[in-house]
């Protein structure tokens, strides 16, 4: 095996080992906390939605790749190819724009109670489903082309004009502006939801600064009387989360997008995979990644995993205490 294969697989192996176990917990976590209380805030099932697709991304281009670099299976014949693009930028593109969802929604949940954008609050909880719905259907239509433009790689595409190298598959769009089109509509894809959840996060710590500084001053004030905030402290928390994944994402999918540009401006297809390989590696950073952000910030996925962990030492040694 050449040594740049087995680097690019040991890459995505670690993606794979990290994402695929840490999204599968965070959706585990919120489907108990589901059993047990019976709903969802609206928050969660966010967050819920986003474990599933970033498992998508992981579990279906990573761990894929990680078979087919070490040569245990390769499913990246034409018709996988097609397949595999497509759900990859599907739920690539959901990762994105349920994120901005998040830090959206987020940013509405510190508007005080009564105002207006409290009432938009509501209404964004009340057709949340619908918003999912027209996120999938949205981001379905727009990654299309990787089912028109997807081939495997048995021919020489190194030769082909208009095309992007992906390693074990190629995408060959039939002419420059076909390619331009389609890259200019992935990029702002990319960058509106971006831009948009960049300005609630700004908005998200503003709020926080000028909490903190009301807290310093009704502390200073009134130091011999003891108070707790105990879902103020909560929401911020929430907040703190939010924008830490929101940070994560601005700078992962900014080389993302940096690295896709480029591409767009080669005139002739690659004959390394290495900016594509590079590409997908950092966009799919995100998804590994992010369970972790959400399992360390997320006081009711931390609660139900530990219950979750501590529940069956507990079954065994009752079963145990019963036997004797």
């Amino acid at each position: 095996m050449p040594s740049e294969e087995f680097v690019r697989g040991m890459l995505y192996l670690s993606l794979t080992v990290v994402g695929v176990p840490g999204n599968a917990a965070v959706i585990l976590a919120f489907l108990l906390l589901l059993y047990q209380e019976n709903r969802l805030l609206p928050a969660d099932a966010i967050v819920l939605h986003l474990a599933c697709v970033n498992l998508l991304v992981v579990g279906v281009r990573c761990l894929l790749e990680t078979l087919a670099s070490f040569r245990l299976a390769n499913v990246f014949g034409d018709l996988g190819c097609k397949a595999v693009i497509f759900v990859y930028r599907t739920s690539r593109a959901l990762s994105i724009w349920l994120t901005f969802v998040l830090s959206a929604y987020q940013c509405l949940s510190i508007a005080p109670p009564g105002s207006r954008w409290a009432s938009v609050r509501a209404v964004v909880a009340h057709y949340l489903g619908f918003v999912f719905l027209f996120l999938w259907v949205l981001n379905t239509c727009m990654s299309s082309a990787a089912i028109l433009f997807s081939f495997g790689t048995q021919k020489n595409s190194s030769l082909i004009s208009h095309g992007i190298n992906v390693q074990f598959c190629y995408v060959h769009f039939p002419s420059k502006l076909s390619k331009q089109a389609n890259g200019a509509a992935q990029v702002g894809r990319d960058v509106v939801p971006m831009a948009l959840m960049t300005l609630a996060s700004l908005i998200i710590l503003v709020f926080l600064y000028r909490h903190s500084r009301q807290v310093k001053g009704l502390r200073s004030s009134s130091s011999s009387s003891g108070g707790g905030g105990g879902s103020g402290g909560a929401e911020q928390r929430a907040a703190k989360a939010v924008v830490a994944l929101v940070t994560l994402y601005v700078a992962l999918y900014g080389v993302d997008n940096g690295l896709w540009v480029y591409t767009l401006t080669v005139r002739q297809t690659m004959r390394s995979s290495l900016i594509s390989d590079l590409r997908i590696f950092f966009s799919s950073l995100y998804a590994a990644l992010s369970p972790v952000v959400i399992i360390a910030s997320n006081r009711k996925v931390n609660g139900r995993l530990r219950c979750a962990v501590h529940e069956k030492p507990v079954q065994e040694k009752a079963t145990s205490v019963s036997t004797m």
